[in-house]
């Protein structure tokens, strides 16, 4: 401190003394003036030694004040331009009015003055024009974290380009952990002798093996059909690049031998943590699974997952264990359950319908109360055939309920059986979800990312041809309590024939089985064609969508609506499935307006194309020869690109979430 400052608060106590001293030679000049007045003459003599103390002083501390002034504005110049932090300020024209001399190197320009950002730095365009207050951008080879202040048209940055460096690194030199799954290896090698299956053993080993080596991939065999692999992002940003090529390559080679192994990989990235990334990838795997195998997919702490592969049709199983299983654990929950609420997917088809109906089935053969939920006002023309079948049988139909009832009558010892679906947004009720937590899910879709939390029970099989024929396999392992109706057994037959296009698409051996049971039970199918015939309206509506198609690539059709005309999901559905009857079509899809707002995309294919892929990189999903999706906001032609540009990513080989 300045040794001024010091003295000058010393000498604050002394002028109150002197005051004093003058108050009281005041009050003496009462009593004696003479004496009061040698007195102020002593006085004197200190007082103007104190003034001119303070004058000079106060010299002292202007001159100090004017040498911090100097040196604090020398030090805000000399930051101003010699500190690594550019500094700019523009115009409202997006011209630039000034730069320190670190910003303008950072461009390699000797000035920026004058010059518009539209030249020299157009990606600060958008930033100041939304008025984002900090973003990083990346300008010359360098990023840089930009502060705007809008008010002053001011633009920091801060140069962070070897931070985003270490940030890189660090996100490429995290590690992943990846499970390998030999999809059908059991019922391949079920038949061969030991000769045969170590020369497939070595086969697979080999080719995996050498993919690993040349990725930098450490994988190691924990069965006879599980790997574990060991790599790291930077890695698996190669493999999505290259569309996890060794799914193709391991069919291939296999298929040379006779035989025609798939792989499904699942996939866990994204955190540091290793328990949790074996989680995900075991989860990721699951979900593989559930969508059919022979496919990727990805899944990062985010929930985000990203899918390649699942091109070939699900390999239909060949033994009944599985449905034995499911079927008593089924019975099981079903007795110990005060009743049984059954939901399927909104707008129900027949599928939807026949596989409610039974489960109801299946309940009375465990003597328990069904009931089915159902939205009279939302069925398409095939299921109000069945529905006005059903009213001539008062008891099934007492059986049918609204989702308001449903909901009262939910206790916490219901079960709810939700089939034909596994997306929580597509039930007819999600408030039962909510409000049920014994909860079993019985579908035939490929598993997607929606999916209904913490069931009890999952029944999912994607090679199936419909959720009717699962339940129908169901049917046959429970108590023999009752004959199966005619009706039951023809809604059923109903709902496998319409998903099969008449047993020509997504058909097995199982299919054929189950459909030869429900004959056996009295499936009337003049009744299925009843419910099945359509009226002249929709099929001119169909056969005006028909007139628009057009090949998109080879073999692929599409068909776009016009502007004027409203179509509903059924007639779009069957639309493409006409396409996909005509010469020369493997893969059909058919654009609409359904309602205001709202255009709709039916996809079908002969197995060549997924269409589910397709669909699902358009918010859609459904199977691979059977898939749709929904888009709201958006013009037929809109929708039009959209889909152009799905079918173009897929043709490449992959998708990405």
């Amino acid at each position: 401190m300045p040794s001024f400052l010091t003295e000058r608060s010393i000498r604050y106590p002394f002028y109150g003394l002197i005051g004093v001293t003058v108050v009281l030679l005041i009050v003496l000049t009462l009593y004696n003036w003479i004496l009061s007045l040698a007195g102020l003459l002593i006085m004197a003599l200190p007082i103007y030694y104190m003034f001119t103390i303070e004058r000079q002083q106060r010299k002292e501390m202007e001159e100090y004040i004017s040498n911090l002034s100097y040196r604090v504005k020398r030090v805000g110049e000399e930051a101003l331009m010699e500190m690594p932090i550019g500094i700019m300020l523009i115009n409202d024209e997006y011209y630039i009015e000034w730069t320190n001399p670190f910003l303008s190197s950072c461009f390699d320009e000797v000035t920026l003055l004058g010059r518009s950002l539209y030249d020299v730095a157009d990606a600060l365009i958008p930033l100041i024009k939304q008025e984002v207050e900090t973003e990083i951008i990346k300008l010359h080879d360098r990023k840089f974290r930009v502060i705007h202040k809008p008010d002053e048209r001011l633009l920091y940055f801060f140069d962070v380009t070897e931070q985003a460096e270490i940030e890189k690194m660090y996100r490429i030199e995290r590690t992943v952990i990846a499970i390998i799954f030999l999809d059908n290896y059991d019922e391949l090698t079920q038949g061969m002798d030991d000769q045969v299956r170590s020369s497939i053993n070595n086969l697979v080993t080999s080719i995996l093996n050498k993919w690993s080596q040349d990725n930098q991939i450490y994988l190691k065999r924990i069965s006879s059909e599980r790997f574990v692999a060991v790599f790291n992002e930077g890695i698996l940003q190669l493999l999505e690049k290259g569309k996890f090529s060794i799914l193709d390559e391991v069919r291939e080679m296999t298929s040379k031998q006779n035989v025609s192994f798939t792989l499904s990989i699942g996939v866990g990235a994204g955190v540091s943590s290793l328990p949790e990334l074996g989680t995900l990838a075991q989860s990721s795997l699951d979900l593989a699974l559930g969508r059919g195998g022979d496919q990727v997919a990805i899944k990062t702490a985010n929930g985000k997952v990203r899918f390649f592969g699942g091109k070939t049709n699900p390999i239909e199983k060949r033994t009944r264990v599985r449905a034995r299983v499911i079927s008593h654990a089924l019975k099981e929950l079903i007795t110990e359950s005060d009743k049984v609420i059954i939901m399927g997917h909104k707008n129900p088809d027949m599928d939807s319908i026949g596989s409610s109906i039974g489960i109801h089935k299946v309940a009375q053969m465990n003597q328990k109360d069904a009931y089915i939920v159902i939205d009279f006002q939302k069925l398409d023309t095939g299921v109000q055939r069945l529905v006005e079948e059903i009213r001539q049988h008062e008891q099934l139909l007492s059986r049918f309920i609204s989702p308001e009832a449903a909901l009262e009558m939910a206790t916490d010892n219901t079960l709810l059986v939700i089939v034909d679906t596994h997306k929580p947004s597509l039930v007819i009720e999600e408030r039962l979800l909510n409000k049920i937590d014994k909860v079993v899910v019985i579908d035939h879709h490929r598993r997607g990312e929606d999916f209904i939390k913490n069931p009890l029970l999952v029944y999912m099989e994607p090679y199936a041809s419909s959720t009717a024929e699962l339940i129908t396999e169901l049917l046959e392992y429970q108590p023999k309590r009752g004959k199966i109706d005619i009706l039951e057994a023809t809604a059923l037959l109903a709902g496998i024939i319409v998903d099969t296009k008449s047993f020509t698409l997504r058909t097995g051996s199982r299919t054929f089985d189950a459909a030869s049971y429900l004959r056996a039970q009295g499936a009337d199918t003049v009744l299925v064609q009843k419910f099945l015939k359509e009226d002249i309206d929709t099929y001119i509506k169909r056969s005006k969508l028909i007139e628009s198609v057009m090949f998109y690539r080879e073999g692929i059709a599409i068909a776009k609506g016009s502007n004027d005309q409203i179509n509903d999901q059924v007639t779009i559905a069957q639309t493409a499935d006409t396409l996909l009857t005509l010469d020369g079509v493997i893969a059909s899809f058919v654009i609409s307006i359904r309602s205001e707002g709202m255009i709709g995309i039916s996809a079908r294919s002969l197995g060549a194309v997924n269409v589910q892929v397709i669909m699902e990189s358009l918010h859609g999903g459904g199977h691979l020869t059977n898939a749709a999706t929904q888009l709201q906001g958006l013009t037929l032609d809109e929708a039009e690109s959209q889909l152009k540009a799905a079918i173009d990513e897929y043709s490449e080989g992959g998708r990405k979430e």
